[in-house]
């Protein structure tokens, strides 16, 4: 059986999700990646059952059910479509700034918007010329009386013109390096921001993802995040806490391909018998499987840890672990399922294809895969492990 670490309420949630992606998004799937168009109905759909509310407390119009169902729900739609898990998982990516460093009125004007789905939320960190280096950021930020003056432009930005709420970060002092990033709440109606572009894609081809402009754009000094100079450091906290996210959707796009391989080779024949059945196919299935089921251990403990309230270090390496191999996973399986399928892998047809193209996005954005291996090597030397084995 597969690791089922969830009460019996947080399992009615999680089946109520899987029955709403298996029967309304599933059908949907192909149709949004062929069109490339963002799919506003199923927008409406998390509103209607209150998906949303899942990454929310309580008394912000939230579920107030914790960082694992959260991670649960990515999961299970992006089993079935990519582009409908990073819906949810970009929600929580462009809501973390203000609940882990929004003051009380900033959360109260914004949190419960957010939770219903009225707005959707996006995060402002990469620049062409900055994505692993955010030190290097050329976006700036003036105080000017009541506001900043926000100038420059973003990359690579997911939820571009249908995001109603940005967290965007600008240098406040452009000589400091690290120290001199702000972060700031800003509206998508505000005067001076454009969206410039939207990028064509490989994968999660329904997903907005484009370049932010600011030209003199005005925000109210009541709209920055914490204190000036903060923004680094938030920065990397969001980051410690959405990863996971890319990793539960890299891990719904794995097992959906290990389901549907296993499926098209039970019913497949080649000499006589099921395709299912010839040792070097059934080698294959198993190893995805057990893939997806180790991958799955480092996400949920994970989400155990968040909800446990752990922080710092330990929090960071398991996020860096968890968003690695889940992606990793997600890129291996993916191909294998396409050589069981053989030809008809190739085709549009079925849609292991559409999934390969996806995985691949999981193991670049939020921080690529290359840096997670970073984090977790600087960590484990900070640690202070003792050895067991004595010299010989």
């Amino acid at each position: 059986m597969p690791y089922d670490p969830l009460s019996a309420e947080q399992r009615e949630i999680r089946d109520l999700v899987r029955t709403l992606a298996r029967e309304r998004i599933a059908p949907r799937a192909a149709a949004i990646d062929e069109s490339h168009e963002f799919p506003w109905d199923i927008v409406e759909l998390y509103r209607e059952h209150g998906l949303f509310g899942l990454f929310f407390g309580e008394e912000y119009g939230g579920l107030g059910t914790g960082t694992l169902l959260a991670l649960i729900a990515i999961e299970e739609v992006s089993k079935v479509c990519a582009t409908s898990g990073l819906i949810l998982a970009v929600q929580e990516l462009g809501s973390l700034g203000l609940k882990l460093a929004g003051s009380d009125e900033q959360k109260e004007r914004y949190l419960p918007k957010l939770a219903s789905g009225e707005f959707l939320a996006a995060y402002a960190l990469t620049e062409s010329g900055a994505g692993s280096d955010s030190a290097a950021m050329r976006s700036t930020a003036r105080r000017d009386g009541g506001e900043y003056v926000l100038n420059g432009s973003k990359r690579f930005i997911t939820n571009a013109s249908v995001a109603n709420l940005y967290t965007v970060f600008a240098k406040t002092d452009p000589d400091a390096g690290h120290p001199g990033i702000s972060a700031f709440v800003f509206e998508a109606d505000t005067p001076g921001f454009e969206v410039a572009r939207l990028e064509p894609k490989l994968g999660i081809a329904g997903s907005t993802t484009g370049e932010l402009t600011f030209d003199d754009a005005r925000v109210p000094v009541e709209n920055l995040l914490g204190e000036e100079g903060d923004g680094f450091k938030i920065a990397m906290r969001i980051l410690d806490r959405s990863r996971p996210g890319i990793g539960a959707q890299g891990l719904g796009i794995a097992q959906g391909a290990t389901d549907y391989a296993l499926e098209y080779a039970r019913s497949r024949e080649t000499m006589g018998k099921p395709i299912a059945e010839h040792q070097l196919i059934a080698a294959k299935l198993a190893d995805m499987e057990t893939a997806c089921e180790a991958a799955r251990g480092l996400l949920y403990g994970f989400g155990q840890m968040a909800d446990a309230g752990l922080d710092g270090a330990e929090l960071t390496k398991a996020s860096a672990q968890a968003k690695l191999f889940c992606s990793d996973t997600a890129m291996w399986v993916t191909t294998e399922a396409v050589q069981i399928l053989g030809g008809y892998g190739y085709i549009r047809e079925y849609p292991v294809e559409r999934m390969m193209r996806d995985a691949k996005i999981t193991q670049i954005y939020e921080g690529t895969n290359q840096i997670q291996r970073l984090v977790i090597a600087r960590e484990m030397l900070r640690e202070n492990r003792i050895s067991q084995l004595t010299p010989a």
